[in-house]
């Protein structure tokens, strides 16, 4: 779901560039020294998880773990994001520097909505929670991506094999493969380490997502 430098048109590169940055003030925020190590553990899975990919036009096709992040990391999950997008593009070229916050974006905004939705204590198992989160940061982060392209230019929407439509038909067993695996690393990790779902609040106390 990388997109690569020079896709985007200019006034698209600093509205997301713009959006990114506001979100990450957000993220970093009231951080605690304790949270460090939980964000660099999920930011080096997020790297990894994602170099593994598939182009697809101007973007590609690979695991995202939002769902995972969002449920993890909470509100500093665009941190986490943000770090492993820039090392990935300065290190490998797979994404861009000029996209870094468009990128930025299509990972972060669907993993915080779902920290927002899932975050909070819900009387559902941590296998369906993971689930339904590992699918939902897919079709968002598709839908995001759509978006940013076609406001870039209306003719990647364009034709029955468009990008658009190529984008859509790559993710929908990705959306089905990510729920099943986030469900049950969800699952599985809450039951041996239950205070890796914490988050801190205003008061600064510590919540358990259940």
């Amino acid at each position: 779901m990388h997109l690569a430098d020079g896709v985007l048109s200019i006034p698209v590169v600093v509205a997301t560039t713009t959006a990114a940055a506001g979100i990450l003030v957000y993220s970093v925020k009231g951080i605690d020294e304790e949270e460090i190590p939980k964000i660099s553990l999920m930011t080096g899975a997020f790297f990894v998880s994602s170099l593994i990919s598939i182009p697809v036009g101007p973007t590609s096709i690979h695991p995202m773990l939002g769902g995972l992040l969002g449920l993890v990391l909470g509100k500093r999950t665009p941190l986490g994001i943000f770090i492993g997008l820039l090392l990935q593009a300065i290190l490998f070229q797979h994404g861009g520097l000029t996209t870094l916050g468009a990128n930025t974006l299509l990972f972060s905004l669907p993993a915080l909505l779902i920290y927002a939705v899932f975050g909070k204590r819900k009387r559902i198992s941590m296998f369906l929670k993971g689930a339904l989160a590992g699918g939902f940061s897919i079709i968002g982060g598709v839908g995001l991506l759509i978006g940013v392209l076609l406001l870039t230019d209306q003719r990647f929407g364009e034709g029955f094999f468009s990008v658009v439509n190529m984008i859509v038909a790559g993710h929908i067993p990705l959306v089905i493969i990510e729920g099943i695996l986030t469900g049950f690393a969800v699952s599985y990790l809450y039951k041996v380490k239950p205070g890796l779902f914490s988050y801190k609040i205003n008061t600064g106390k510590e919540r358990v997502a259940n």
